[in-house]
């Protein structure tokens, strides 16, 4: 009876752990052409412009399909390919209503070409548009007095 049970465990050790290895190496082209330099074009959604899809890989004569996914947000424009560092968001701009970034490629994912530098612009908040107009009306209030004070001298001399 224990040797049944130990037999049984062990046998369910060894599946997973062989289900588990083939889960990792899902989305990598193998074969008898694994060691030559893989080619992928980019990802294409299967519905609409984003969400699940696949891109082709290319090795000599061989072709494979893979899993991949494009984003459904503002970052489908370079895709999900390309990693990016960003930074802090600029002030809002009162003339464009929008507020702009950079970002720095960080990772090229899949031998896919990336631009090194992105300028990402997103429109601001009617709040932070409301506390620029704010601070641009106290600053001219505050240089409308500093010009009445030097005439003021001026004229006094």
């Amino acid at each position: 009876m224990r040797a049944a049970l130990l037999l049984l465990f062990f046998c369910v050790i060894a599946i997973t752990t062989v289900a588990g290895g083939k889960n990792k190496e899902r989305n990598k082209p193998s074969g008898p052409g694994a060691k030559c330099k893989w080619s992928y074009s980019s990802c294409v959604a299967s519905n609409g412009d984003c969400g699940a899809g696949f891109r082709d890989g290319t090795c000599d004569t061989q072709t494979k399909k893979m899993k991949c996914r494009v984003p459904c947000n503002w970052k489908k424009q370079f895709g999900a390919d390309c990693k990016y560092r960003y930074g802090s968001w600029g002030e809002c701009d009162l003339d464009s209503g929008s507020r702009s970034t950079t970002a720095t490629l960080k990772k090229a994912m899949f031998n896919v070409e990336c631009q090194q530098t992105l300028t990402v612009t997103k429109p601001c908040s009617g709040e932070k548009i409301q506390k620029q107009e704010k601070k641009e009306k106290r600053r001219k209030i505050k240089e409308e007095k500093r010009a009445s004070k030097i005439k003021a001298k001026i004229e006094a001399q």
